[in-house]
């Protein structure tokens, strides 16, 4: 069970992953944008249009550019605030993932001189600084 809980971990972390789970709520998110875009602003005008007087929804009420601006704001609001939420949601995620990985350090490229303690290549037969051969 605790292989397969870490197997879990495993592919639930990965990146890709990640990145559809935040597209997937980012589109929902802003689905209901285009969704108050239109039954705020483009159906009303168009009956406007159409029909030549004010907009009459499907209750019966007429159509009002404040109510159709304030609900737009707020729909936008709560897209703003689901971005947020999820970036804040991601960021920790990426620092928990952090804390579990060691930083590899890299193999080292130089050596000592051990006669002028100079850096010298790990290669190096004769140290460039003292011309001292080496072993």
């Amino acid at each position: 069970m605790k292989k397969f809980l870490g197997e879990f971990k495993a592919f639930a972390l990965r990146g890709n992953v990640l990145d559809l789970a935040v597209g997937v709520i980012i589109g929902g998110a802003f689905t209901g944008i285009v969704t108050a875009l239109t039954a705020n602003f483009i159906n009303p005008l168009l009956s406007l249009i159409l029909t030549g007087g004010p907009g009459v929804d499907e209750n019966g009420v007429a159509w009002t550019a404040g109510g159709a601006v304030s609900a737009f704001l707020t729909t936008i609001i709560n897209f703003i605030i689901t971005a947020f939420v999820l970036f804040l949601l991601i960021r920790g995620i990426n620092k928990l993932v952090a804390i579990g990985k060691k930083k590899e350090e890299a193999a080292p490229t130089t050596k000592q001189c051990p006669y002028c303690l100079s850096d010298i290549p790990l290669a190096a037969t004769r140290c460039p600084h003292c011309t001292s051969e080496l072993k």
